[in-house]
């Protein structure tokens, strides 16, 4: 190996660069590297400060979220409250596929104007869950939210009999005409 080395030497003899450097290189050189530290302490400062605003807006974000605006349901009160949630809620979705199957020509104008009264007492269920969530005590907020649940099922069923009495007086009156 000794010998290899001698040889690759003996190759490149006159090929090496034996030129001194520019009067001033040392000193270019060494504020290169006094700039390199400077950037480099720099960028570890940045590291830091990155890291910390990382924590920081992750702490904003779990503390927004704990705090939102977001009410309390009738669930979260008992289980005898989520299952008379979850009937209240069922028989709802109920009715409104109903209605929406007998959705036609004749019926598009009463059942949007039910849906706009649906939207209002929606819109007083959420305040009231604001409500129950900063007093979970307060009966009369649970019983407004049960009320709420009712008034919505009576205008649903009561929708669904003024669709039944469209149908009939429709069938009148073709029975009528023939």
């Amino acid at each position: 190996m000794k010998d290899n080395l001698e040889n690759i030497f003996k190759n490149l003899e006159n090929q090496f660069d034996i030129e001194e450097p520019t009067i001033g290189h040392f000193n270019r050189f060494e504020a290169k590297l006094n700039n390199s530290s400077t950037t480099k302490k720099s960028y570890r400062l940045f590291s830091y400060v990155a890291f910390a605003a990382s924590v920081v807006l992750l702490f904003g974000f779990w503390l927004g979220a704990s705090f939102s605006n977001k009410g309390m349901e009738l669930a979260g009160i008992s289980t005898e409250m989520e299952e008379t949630q979850n009937y209240f809620v069922s028989v709802i979705k109920t009715e409104l596929s109903t209605i929406e199957n007998e959705r036609n020509s004749t019926t598009e104008k009463l059942i949007n104007d039910t849906l706009e009264q649906l939207k209002k007492l929606e819109t007083q269920y959420t305040t009231l869950t604001l409500e129950l969530k900063e007093s979970t005590e307060d009966k009369r907020i649970i019983y407004a939210m049960i009320s709420n649940f009712q008034q919505r099922i009576t205008i649903l069923q009561s929708l669904l009999d003024q669709i039944e009495d469209v149908k009939q007086s429709k069938k009148q009156n073709d029975e009528n005409y023939v």
